[in-house]
């Protein structure tokens, strides 16, 4: 070998990993790093042909997922481990499971992983959020797995993102980019991340009892900076120096605004253009029956959508019950929006105490006391045909007899069956009228 080759291979010796290293920042190509290199060798170089060639000949020694190229701030492979890791509960000494997620990014390998309780939506999502906020950035795409809370369907062309993970992404303005199956290349950082953390990090830490999540997640944390904070040997930079050089600086900002869990899914709006969300019963525009609309369900509001556009929002209710607006009623219906149980108890206690008890059972009687309007003011209207006192007797004896329909009550007033003498009502009445899941008058005060 002549003396001017032999110093060109030395001078090209850390070339390199240098130039692997340069390609991950945008814009930057091999033909520009080799004009910078013959820049700083003006006594000799290779031709870009060579110069190039013996970069693919060094990909060649490295792993696999480090011969892929990418670029600062474009992606975060994300999975989780196969192992887990044991969490003891210190009174009972029943021990739970762990999960442990990894995510990489995809120019400087840097790791973070957390544990969570399960591989379930709201810790998968949730997992996503702190991992945004730790990096203080988010990158243009993530890169997922094939799991049920990533993908509803997986497809090799066309997967379908689950629809709450979906609503997340698009809050922090990063696509999703699902691995397709079979395609191990797709997710090799991951799969490289995934190792390392097992190795690293969960290998050290398997003879150590943990009596809950946040001790083991802070220990995760302390292990995480010694191997971010490690030199990779091939490239001789650690991915903590890397993250600063290339990741950090090409990261998206943060939102402004915080996220909430949002859960996701399909309703129909059903006949009384509600639509059940828990058990508890949100209002639509009535012109929007049988619809399905997609419901975005977070800890403070439910929204509803139709095609993309929303057309309602709701407090979020946790009971059993109703939620209903005013303009979402049909016409009809509006009529009565202005009665209230106080309203009709009071107009009843008018027309005589009889009267009073009747309509309170009646609004008792239907889960919700709206229910029950259109019935009450079609009994109390009675009163202009009969006269209050007839109405109040013919209340006095349903309330005896238990008839609880408004055709029984006429019934009564058109046979003249209220003139008749009206008994003490009967214990088991009382007793029924009496229980404690029955609402007195003093509930709707």
């Amino acid at each position: 070998m002549n003396k001017t080759k032999g110093c060109l291979i030395a001078n090209f010796a850390t070339v390199p990993a240098t130039v692997h290293r340069e390609l991950r920042n945008k814009c930057v190509t091999l033909q520009l790093l080799w004009e910078e290199y013959c820049e700083r060798n003006p006594g000799g170089f290779y031709s870009y042909n060579h110069y190039c060639r013996m970069y693919r000949e060094w990909l060649k020694t490295t792993s696999p997922s480090m011969r892929q190229v990418h670029k600062a701030g474009e992606k975060l492979f994300v999975d989780y481990c196969g192992p887990t890791v044991g969490v003891t509960d210190p009174e009972t000494g029943e021990i739970r499971t762990a999960q442990v997620i990894v995510a990489v990014l995809g120019a400087s390998s840097y790791t973070w992983a957390e544990a969570t309780w399960s591989q379930q939506l709201e810790d998968w999502v949730m997992s996503h959020v702190r991992c945004f906020q730790w990096l203080g950035g988010v990158p243009e795409l993530v890169v997922p797995d094939n799991l049920k809370s990533a993908t509803s369907r997986a497809c090799k062309y066309d997967p379908d993102v689950n629809p709450t993970y979906q609503q997340m992404l698009e809050h922090y303005n990063v696509a999703v980019l699902p691995a397709r199956p079979r395609k191990p290349k797709d997710k090799a950082k991951a799969e490289v991340g995934v190792q390392v953390v097992e190795r690293w990090i969960m290998a050290r830490i398997r003879h150590e009892i943990f009596y809950s999540l946040a001790s083991l997640n802070q220990r995760i944390r302390e292990l995480l900076e010694r191997l971010n904070n490690k030199i990779m040997q091939k490239l001789g930079y650690s991915r903590a120096e890397l993250f600063i050089q290339l990741d950090k600086p090409a990261l998206k900002p943060l939102p402004e605004a915080s996220y909430s869990y949002t859960l996701v899914k399909k309703v129909r709006v059903h006949a009384d253009y509600h639509v059940e969300i828990d058990k508890h019963y949100y209002s639509v525009p009535c012109s929007l029956l049988g619809q399905q609309l997609e419901a975005w369900i977070s800890g403070e509001l439910v929204r509803l959508f139709n095609q993309g556009q929303e057309v309602a929002v709701h407090p979020r209710k946790r009971t059993y019950g109703y939620s209903t607006r005013n303009e979402h009623m049909p016409e009809a219906h509006r009529q009565h929006a202005t009665w209230t149980p106080e309203r009709l108890l009071e107009w009843a206690g008018h027309i005589g105490s009889e009267t009073h008890s009747y309509v309170l059972h009646i609004l008792n009687s239907r889960p919700h006391p709206e229910q029950s309007y259109r019935f009450c003011l079609g009994l109390l209207n009675l009163h202009k045909k009969y006269s209050k006192a007839r109405l109040n007797a013919a209340c006095a004896r349903a309330l005896e007899t238990k008839v609880w329909r408004l055709s029984g009550i006429k019934s009564i007033l058109e046979k003249g069956l209220d003139k008749q003498p009206v008994q003490d009502p009967k214990p088991d009445l009382l007793s029924t009228m009496e229980h404690e899941n029955v609402r007195g008058s003093e509930y709707y005060h």
